[in-house]
């Protein structure tokens, strides 16, 4: 049974590889605590074309190659916050172009619903990171 199991994973995994040419990298799950309840607010995955030979955190974010992350929302929320949170995250890796950031996350308007999904991907061969939510789609050039 595990044997099996194990098989599928991994043909499912080279599936995934090859269909997208991306190969994940990770998920998670935000949460926030509000007073004493714990809330999941969107998950979020990282996929990436290929790997860098520096396989930290900085070497992640420096590879220049196709990238993606995917946030699935799991409960709704306005968009101010999902948009703060996103230029926060810029932020705290170093990037600081607000004007980019505003540019970037002018797709993100009103209430976000639970089961909505944000894309967010960078394509290393025309040096554009795009974020694309319900249909719409809004770019930033550059690899910075």
């Amino acid at each position: 049974m595990i044997k099996k199991l194990l098989t599928i994973l991994l043909l499912l995994s080279s599936f995934s590889l090859f269909a997208g040419g991306m190969t994940s990298t990770g998920y998670g799950i935000r949460v926030k605590k509000i007073a004493f309840i714990k809330v999941k607010v969107y998950s979020i995955s990282h996929a990436m074309k290929d790997f860098p030979s520096d396989k930290s955190k900085k070497g992640v974010i420096d590879a220049d190659t196709d990238k993606k992350f995917t946030l699935k929302m799991l409960r709704d929320v306005d968009s101010a916050k999902i948009v703060a949170a996103i230029n926060d995250a810029f932020k705290l890796n170093g990037y600081s172009n607000q004007g980019n950031m505003n540019k970037f996350s002018s797709v993100l308007k009103g209430d976000l619903n639970e089961g909505d999904v944000i894309t967010i991907s960078y394509d290393s061969a025309s040096k554009t990171t795009k974020c694309s939510y319900k249909g719409n789609t809004s770019s930033v050039n550059g690899d910075d």
